[in-house]
């Protein structure tokens, strides 16, 4: 064993930098041992010993990607740190790093100009600030997005320039009080930025910063007439993290959206996975019934194999609860049927607050509290996921430092 901070003391260290320890998730690290002072002085990046699981875990898939160039299991950061600041900013995808997340997500939609922006949707009102620009009064409509109808803002309907007037906000206030003290701080970020971001980061923190990209209603906008895969397969070309050895991950909760990107790009992809009675978008346009429960059937994940590399599958698709209690049911075998069939798991999303949490690991009938999100994470890693979407990447890499632990070898 090498004399080197625990992953924990890492992360501890990292978020108190991060935050000026000004009370986000503080309680969430839990009590300091009483070395710990100490080890808070230590720098340096991650030890390589990071790249491979520990002794004792299940071996991860190896894909044959880039993906087998990274920790295993896999801490991703959910539209950066969500959990402590506005989604989808570069001042949320900043902190995910330095709370040690290995990867950071980006959702994708275009402006009027077929420019690529990042937004969790491409209706915006609950994001930013459009609402209070009355020069966009007008521009206030409804639409129907993948079969449902919804009143808003929408990104389509402005050009780039238009867009950059507006400023980034909490999309979770009631939950997530004090992440409206950055509302206003941030504009919504193209994707070329996120990829310069990326490489700016690289080179600071001495290792690779890599993106997991999802390309949102691909079928919706490729019917107005402004398709994200080509511009997607464009953007990743320029910033050179097009390729199987890229550091960027592709996802999309729809098939034909992977498919497309295959001809495109040698990325990995991976395909999202919402409850087992929902059916992807291009399925229903196609006239194809089936439905998540049947692509995690043996037959559906080899299907799955032949143009993805992994699943996005909800965590309820691995570890359901029950609808009347919130408590946690018997798993699935989902997570040893898909490793047979070659493919890695990265289930969302993984949460702080009790809302978001099985009820097995609730504190208090709060929702917006903190709950055992390190014991619901190490969970799910003991589950055997590859890793998974998380709000709080610091509760996160906790989780995984407890895993590792329990399966070193001495």
């Amino acid at each position: 064993m090498t004399n080197r901070p625990t992953e924990e003391q890492s992360s501890r260290r990292s978020f108190l930098r991060a935050t000026g320890a000004v009370g986000l998730g503080v309680a969430a690290l839990g009590a300091a041992g009483a070395g710990e002072a100490a080890a808070d002085d230590a720098s340096g990046p991650q030890p390589s010993a990071a790249q491979r699981p520990a002794a004792g875990t299940r071996p991860p898939v190896h894909t044959g990607t880039g993906l087998d160039r990274l920790p295993h299991p896999l801490v991703i950061g959910h539209r950066g740190a969500s959990g402590y600041r506005p989604e989808h900013t570069l001042g949320s995808y900043e902190l995910a790093l330095e709370l040690g997340a290995d990867v950071i997500e980006q959702d994708l939609v275009p402006t009027r100009d077929g420019q690529l922006v990042v937004r969790h949707e491409n209706n915006i009102a609950e994001t930013t600030d459009v609402a209070d620009h009355p020069e966009f009064a007008g521009r206030r409509t409804t639409k129907t997005v993948d079969g449902v109808a919804l009143t808003g803002w929408f990104t389509e309907d402005f050009t780039l320039a238009e867009l950059r007037t507006l400023r980034a906000k909490e999309r979770l206030p009631q939950q997530r009080q004090r992440n409206t003290l950055y509302d206003g701080r941030w504009p919504i970020p193209t994707f070329r930025e996120v990829t310069e971001f990326a490489a700016r980061r690289s080179r600071t923190l001495g290792r690779d910063v890599w993106l997991y990209v999802e390309t949102k209603h691909p079928s919706y906008f490729r019917s107005i007439g402004l398709p994200l895969e080509e511009r997607l397969a464009d953007e990743l070309r320029r910033a050179g993290l097009a390729g199987r050895q890229g550091r960027a991950i592709l996802q999309s909760f729809e098939p034909s959206s992977l498919q497309r990107l295959a001809e495109l790009v040698g990325n990995p992809r991976i395909q999202l996975l919402s409850g087992p009675t929902t059916q992807p978008y291009d399925f229903v346009l196609a006239g194809d019934k089936r439905t998540v429960a049947d692509l995690v059937t043996p037959d559906g994940l080899r299907w799955l194999a032949t143009f993805s590399h992994g699943l996005g599958p909800t965590t309820e698709l691995i570890a359901p609860t029950d609808p009347a209690t919130g408590r946690l049911k018997p798993p699935t075998t989902l997570v040893a049927d898909a490793h047979r069939a070659g493919l890695v798991l990265h289930p969302w999303t993984v949460r702080n607050e009790n809302g978001f949490l099985p009820a097995d690991f609730r504190h208090g009938t709060d929702p917006a509290a903190y709950g055992d999100a390190i014991g619901w994470a190490r969970r799910l890693y003991d589950l055997g996921v590859d890793g998974f979407f998380t709000d709080n990447s610091d509760t996160s890499v906790l989780a995984r430092a407890d895993f590792w632990a329990s399966h070193e070898v001495g």
